[in-house]
């Protein structure tokens, strides 16, 4: 049996590495388009705040690992695929042959339509050499202006603060990571953010950038001027799928796939970033370009190359982020259900702030800040869609008693009879 895996990211290593164990004598070949070992995008910004070495980024940190598990590992990037002949062609020429194949593309950073965006010292903040770039630039007192406060946005505006840069940040919501929380969670993230030192411009973006000596000069929307020595563009990202026209499998924004991390031609699978699956919450279609969710694809799609049928849940919002210290989280429908209820708490001097979204009465969503003994407790009330009964009503008196409302839930099915027992 011929394995192709598209991507070495963390989806295409762990299936890879799933595939072996469930078949100890297929052929695996595993592709990757950066001439670097297989890496975390997500590690990039701890290596810019100087807690890890390059190494430190690396999947695998062992020498020889994918060779001693007879993977092997190909350098090219993925020009067409034809399913017809079951066939991938590489730019460079090279045709691999499959017979199942796992496409982990990832995604792309967005080129921003703004004149002066090719300039020398404006770069993404998506691969090793990027961090190589902005290392080099991104020093104490150096001027830095980033484009973008999103999830991955604020994750790299922790690893520049940290750096000791003067930091301005350019949002085109009206708050931060409005993409993951409520207007009050985002715009109390901005608040802490400027405390800190940073400089907020929310419902603002960059229309041009000019060269003024060794500067940039950035101008945004109303007119004013932002001078940088170094622009970071983190507008967000797009699934790779521009190599699979005219091969048949479906895409939307990602690759459409079923439950078993399938597309709708047999035997081609995804995972990843560059995939569009069934959202746990909603029922509808959802690219989540998060780690854990890519790594759990990547499995599911190797036991289902390998002849061992797996299904997913669901692919679920979960996002956890420390902002310059302060930690925020939501998880699922956070944004509310059609229909559903909900109560907000909000503890501005304090940085504190949660709010819950209930279906019936069951949490489908939830957003906090500053209170990390929950963030647990909320994810588990959403991924086993846990009938709250009576404690919902008193959830929406107090939010808080969140974690009362768990350990009440989880004692009451414990203590429930296993069906079909005989007393």
């Amino acid at each position: 049996m011929k394995h192709v895996i598209i991507g070495n990211g963390p989806a295409g290593v762990v299936a890879a590495e799933a595939l072996r164990r469930a078949d100890a004598s297929a052929d695996i070949v595993m592709i990757g388009d950066e001439p670097e070992r297989p890496y975390s995008r997500m590690a990039i910004p701890y290596l810019l705040v100087g807690n890890i070495e390059e190494k430190g980024t690396w999947l695998r940190k062992t020498d020889g690992h994918f060779e001693s598990l007879r993977i092997r590992e190909v350098l090219g990037r993925a020009k067409s695929l034809d399913t017809a002949s079951r066939t991938v062609h590489l730019e460079d020429g090279t045709a691999l042959p499959y017979d199942r194949l796992l496409i982990c593309t990832g995604s792309h950073p967005l080129r921003l339509p703004v004149p002066g965006i090719d300039s020398p010292n404006v770069h993404s903040c998506w691969t090793l050499e990027d961090a190589r770039h902005i290392a080099a630039k991104a020093k104490k007192g150096a001027r830095v202006l980033q484009i973008g406060a999103g999830f991955i946005g604020c994750i790299i505006m922790e690893a520049l603060a940290s750096r000791g840069v003067k930091l301005d940040i350019v949002e085109m919501g009206d708050r931060m990571v409005p993409r993951m929380m409520t207007s009050k969670a985002g715009s109390m993230i901005a608040r802490w953010v400027e405390q800190k030192g940073v400089t907020v411009h929310t419902k603002a973006r960059v229309t041009a950038i000019r060269q003024d000596g060794d500067a940039l000069v950035a101008t945004l929307g109303d007119g004013k001027e932002v001078v940088a020595d170094l622009i970071i563009a983190a507008a967000g990202v797009k699934p790779n799928v521009a190599f699979l026209e005219g091969s048949g499998v479906a895409c939307s924004t990602g690759i459409l796939i079923d439950e078993r991390c399938e597309t709708n031609v047999p035997g081609v699978f995804a995972a990843g970033d560059v995939a569009e699956a069934i959202d746990f919450s909603t029922g509808e279609r959802l690219v989540n370009a998060i780690q854990p969710n890519a790594v759990d694809q990547g499995r599911i799609a190797a036991m289902n190359m390998a002849g061992r049928s797996t299904q997913s849940q669901g692919t679920m919002a979960i996002n956890v982020l420390d902002t310059l210290g302060l930690i925020s989280a939501s998880f699922g429908q956070w944004w509310g259900a059609d229909g559903g209820d909900a109560v907000e708490m909000i503890d501005d001097k304090r940085f504190r702030y949660i709010s819950l979204q209930f279906k019936d009465d069951v949490l489908v969503g939830a957003t906090s800040i500053g209170l990390t003994d929950h963030v647990g407790v909320l994810r588990g009330l959403i991924q086993t869609r846990t009938p709250l009964g009576t404690w919902k009503e008193r959830l929406m008196q107090d939010p808080l008693r969140v974690m009362e409302a768990y350990l009440s839930s989880a004692q009451a099915q414990s203590a429930a009879p296993l069906a079909g027992v005989a007393h």
